[in-house]
C-alpha cells in the first residue's frame, strides 16, 4: 500500500511542481481546468463505458450505492450540526459542510483501488461515485451552496445532474451490459487507450489543485471536524452498514476505502459558483489528502 501511495504521490507532486514553477508561464489553475475538462468530458466516460459494459450487474450495485449515499448524507448532517454549533460565517460553514460530505471517490479513490485491489475494483469506484456521490453533489451539495453562499442560484439541481457525461456513459454501459451486447475488439481497444490516460491525468490535476492559501494555525480548528468526519467517522459508518448489507471480503474493503478518501476536489466548483470560502476548501482538501497517506494504509491493514 505504501509503495502504491508513493507512486501516486509522485504524480501528485508533478502537479504541485507545476503550481509552484508555472512552466511556460501557464498557471496551474488554468491547466488544471483544461485537464479536468478533458478527463471529465471524454476520458472518464470512456473508462466508465469500458468498465461497466463488462462489469457484473447484481444486487451489489444497489448495496454500494446505498452505503455511499448513507456515508455522504451522514457526513453532510454531521458537518451541518458541528458548524452550526461553531457559529462560523455562512461562507465558511457551507464550504466545510460540503467538504465533510463528499470523498474524492474517483480522482484518488479509483487509482488507489485499482493499484491495491486490482482492475476489478475500478467498477466499485465508478459505482460509488456516479450512483451516489456525484448526483448528491449536484443536488444536495448545490442546495447547501445556495443556502450558505451568495452566488448563482437559478439552475435547478436536477439539470446539473443531466449534464454529467460520465453518468450518461454509465447509463449506456448498463443498457449494453443488460442487453448482453458484446464489446467489439476495435471499440475495446479504443476505449482502453483513452481510459489509460485517466489515472495519471487525474492525479496530476489533483496536485495542481492543492493549495495552502488559507492554511494557518487559526484555520486548523475549523478544518479539524472535516478531517475526523472524512477520514474516520464516515468509513466507520460505511463499514458497519456494508456488513449489515452482507458485503464482505475485498468488495467490503473496496467500499470502505472509498469512504475513507479525502475531500472531493470537485467541491471547489460548488464553492466557486456560490461564493463560499474556496481557499479554505482547497486547504482542507490539501490537509485531508496529506493525512490520507497515513490513514489509508491503516484502513487497508484493518480490512485486508
Amino acid at each position: 500500500m505504501y509503495e502504491v501511495l508513493a507512486q501516486m504521490a509522485g504524480l501528485i507532486a508533478c502537479g504541485i511542481f507545476w503550481r509552484i514553477k508555472k512552466p511556460m508561464g501557464l498557471a496551474a489553475d488554468d491547466v488544471r481546468i483544461r485537464l479536468t475538462s478533458l478527463v471529465y468530458n471524454l476520458l472518464l466516460p470512456a473508462l466508465v463505458l469500458l468498465v461497466l459494459w463488462r462489469a457484473p450487474l447484481n444486487l451489489d450495485v444497489l448495496k454500494i450505492a446505498t452505503v455511499a449515499a448513507a456515508g455522504v448524507l451522514t457526513g453532510l448532517l454531521l458537518g451541518g450540526i458541528i458548524y452550526r454549533w461553531m457559529k462560523v460565517p455562512g461562507t465558511i460553514a457551507g464550504a466545510m459542510i460540503i467538504a465533510s460530505g463528499f470523498p474524492n471517490a474517483t480522482y484518488l479513490g479509483l487509482p488507489v483501488l485499482e493499484s491495491t485491489l486490482g482492475e476489478w475494483s475500478r467498477s466499485v469506484a465508478i459505482q460509488y461515485d456516479l450512483f451516489a456521490c456525484t448526483p448528491l453533489l449536484l443536488t444536495v451539495g448545490m442546495m447547501v451552496g445556495a443556502a450558505y453562499g451568495e452566488g448563482e442560484k437559478d439552475q435547478h439541481p436536477l439539470r446539473a445532474v443531466l449534464k454529467v457525461p460520465p453518468l450518461w456513459a454509465a447509463i449506456a454501459a448498463i443498457a449494453l451490459n443488460t442487453a448482453a451486447v458484446p464489446m467489439p475488439s476495435v471499440i475495446e481497444g479504443w476505449l482502453s487507450m483513452m481510459a489509460g490516460a485517466v489515472i495519471p491525468l487525474m492525479l496530476i490535476a489533483l496536485g495542481m489543485g492543492l493549495q495552502w492559501k488559507s492554511f494557518t494555525l487559526a484555520s486548523l480548528p475549523i478544518m479539524a471536524p472535516v478531517v475526523v468526519i472524512q477520514l474516520l467517522l464516515t468509513p466507520i459508518l460505511v463499514l458497519w452498514l456494508s456488513q449489515q448489507l452482507g458485503l464482505e471480503g475485498e468488495l467490503l474493503a473496496a467500499v470502505v476505502l472509498e469512504a475513507a478518501m479525502p475531500c472531493m476536489v470537485l467541491g471547489l466548483v460548488i464553492c466557486d459558483r456560490f461564493k463560499l470560502d474556496t481557499p479554505l476548501y482547497a486547504s482542507v482538501v490539501t490537509l485531508t489528502t496529506g493525512l490520507s497517506i497515513i490513514s489509508l494504509p491503516i484502513w487497508f491493514e484493518i480490512l485486508i
